[in-house]
């Protein structure tokens, strides 16, 4: 009883900024200006069908590039020695001190008409390439963003992957390949999932990164949501019913991706 009492902070926290504002989202969504119930708002939200399709996709895209990234250099912090494993973490963390905003104008500076890789690559007769305000930089945005977030999980569990495991396929005739297909990735799959799921929720509904990297020509549905409650179209109802949308939309796909649960998995 007396442990459960320590637990009051967190419900507390959890009741007043995730259950309540939830529910403000569900009133305002389904309501007017007058608080009667409507389903106008929800049915508007079809209209930006588009932009919804360009914010997941761009997020898949974002998500995979972590994926790729991420999972040898997981693999690799993993097996190194135990005081490398920490230099080599901090490094990988290092971005993450500074300020989202700053990193995300850092990149402006880069990839700007006159920017430093437009700069570079004029020294060698190339350019200047339109780098910025194209989806190919909001890609890249999330991609920098948000590659400490795929990386930590799929460490953390590619970690306490014991090392006999993999001597032990070795030993029963399995090359690098095989080894890396039937033992290690089945090994890490709840490490993939938490990184995808990491990844993918913020990247889907950023704002930040398409504003500034994207010019405003690459409108997302964060930027619709914050459009809808700050920007000069307010509409908090509008704004409410696209944000339970994009919620149970990212439900779904979650849904979908628990069917590929590792409790599932079977070593080959």
């Amino acid at each position: 009883m007396k442990l459960k009492a320590f637990s009051a902070p967190y419900l507390v926290w959890m009741v007043v900024f995730i259950v309540v504002p939830l529910l403000m989202v569900v009133y305002f969504a389904f309501t007017n200006e007058s608080g009667e119930f409507t389903l106008e708002y929800i049915s508007d939200v079809g209209q930006y069908a588009n932009i919804f399709m360009r914010s997941i996709w761009l997020a898949i895209i974002a998500t995979v590039i972590c994926l790729i990234v991420a999972y040898p250099l997981a693999y690799l912090l993993s097996r190194m020695e135990k005081h490398k494993q920490g230099t080599m973490l901090m490094i990988v963390m290092l971005p993450m001190w500074m300020n989202f905003l700053l990193r995300t104008y850092a990149w402006m500076t880069l990839l700007g008409n006159n920017g430093i890789i437009n700069q570079l690559l004029g020294l060698i007769g190339l350019g200047p390439f339109k780098l910025i305000n194209t989806e190919g930089a909001v890609v890249l945005g999330m991609v920098y963003n948000y590659l400490p977030f795929m990386i930590l999980p799929l460490y953390s569990v590619m970690e306490k992957i014991d090392k006999s495991v993999i001597e032990a396929a070795n030993d029963l005739g399995c090359n690098s390949v095989n080894t890396m297909l039937r033992v290690i990735f089945p090994l890490s799959l709840p490490g993939v999932t938490s990184g995808i799921t990491m990844v993918f929720v913020p990247a889907i509904s950023t704002f930040i990164i398409s504003r500034m990297l994207g010019g405003g020509s690459n409108l997302l549905i964060g930027d619709l949501i914050e459009m809808q409650f700050l920007g000069n179209s307010y509409n908090p109802h509008l704004g409410a019913a696209i944000s339970m949308v994009l919620m149970v939309i990212i439900l779904v796909i979650m849904t979908v991706m628990n069917q590929f649960s590792p409790d599932d998995q079977v070593l080959i």
